[in-house]
């Protein structure tokens, strides 16, 4: 039986499995610090312009962060967007990106493939002053803010954000918290589970959690103030006045300190099923 025989200083043969394995491993590292460091870092964003033919816009975003802004600043019936993408593809191509509208709906779609470690974007959109916007998000947080007319927002799974706003204001989002400040019109809020804080000078503020605290503070007497939360505390402040205030808890205090007058115009409603319920003057 032949026996084979190392010399003292010879070279071990590398076998070819071990530099297939190698080379793949290279091809890999440079797939990921040229695609993605490239695709994560958007210095170049993409934009587009769009007719729009009347008043009302509805933004339909399947998973996106939106950036909504009415501004004095955008032409006549147009519709302005830009689009960043936040994420990083490790092999494969850029993510396939669809926008259009179609009479007053603006669709933006974005789809990645290959080996995606993230597949995400944000869209900034202008309108008009004087433009009626709602807002339908798949997965997403959205911002919003300069509206003089109604806003309506509605997303399945991200934070919402609105300020300097004088029309109707409408949000709604299954899992985020609920942010709002500097706006006077009529306020509805509501959300499956997450907090709410504004601080506004509206009249009607109407406000839900599932799961989440609530605060508000208010910078004028207001007509109307409905809070609900399914699990977490509830803290409105209030202008001084006279209110007729009604309060409920399954497992917390209640502490009431504006004055109360059961015949007052001026109606605040805080329940929670487990929390605190505070109702004072704002200090």
């Amino acid at each position: 039986m032949a026996r084979t025989t190392r010399t003292a200083g010879t070279a071990r043969p590398v076998s070819a499995r071990a530099v297939a394995v190698a080379g793949a491993v290279v091809v890999l590292v440079a797939g990921l610090s040229a695609c993605g460091a490239s695709a994560g870092d958007d210095t170049e964003p993409d934009h587009r312009s769009f007719d729009l033919k009347g008043r009302t816009l509805t933004v339909d975003s399947d998973d996106s962060a939106l950036e909504i802004v009415a501004t004095d600043a955008a032409r006549e019936g147009r519709v302005e967007v830009t689009r960043w993408f936040q994420g990083s593809v490790v092999v494969g191509k850029d993510p396939k990106v669809t926008w259009s509208v179609r009479d007053d709906r603006l669709v933006l779609r974005m789809k990645c493939s290959g080996i995606v470690a993230d597949c995400s974007a944000k869209h900034r959109v202008e309108v008009p002053r004087g433009t009626t916007v709602k807002v339908e998000d798949g997965d997403g947080s959205v911002r919003a803010r300069g509206f003089r007319d109604p806003l309506s927002i509605r997303t399945g799974d991200g934070s919402v954000r609105v300020t300097d706003t004088t029309g109707p204001v409408d949000l709604r989002t299954g899992d985020g918290s609920i942010r709002v400040a500097d706006t006077t019109g009529p306020l509805s809020m509501r959300t499956g589970d997450g907090s709410v804080r504004a601080d506004v000078s509206s009249r009607d503020v109407r406000t839900r959690t599932g799961d989440g605290s609530v605060r508000l503070e208010l910078g004028v007497v207001p007509d109307r103030v409905e809070s609900r939360s399914g699990d977490g505390s509830v803290t409105i402040a209030l202008p001084e006045a006279a209110y007729r205030v009604t309060t409920e808890t399954g497992d917390g205090g209640v502490e009431v300190s504006v004055p109360r007058d059961e015949t007052s115009s001026h109606v605040v409603s805080a329940h929670t099923g487990d929390g605190k319920v505070t109702v004072r003057t704002v200090n």
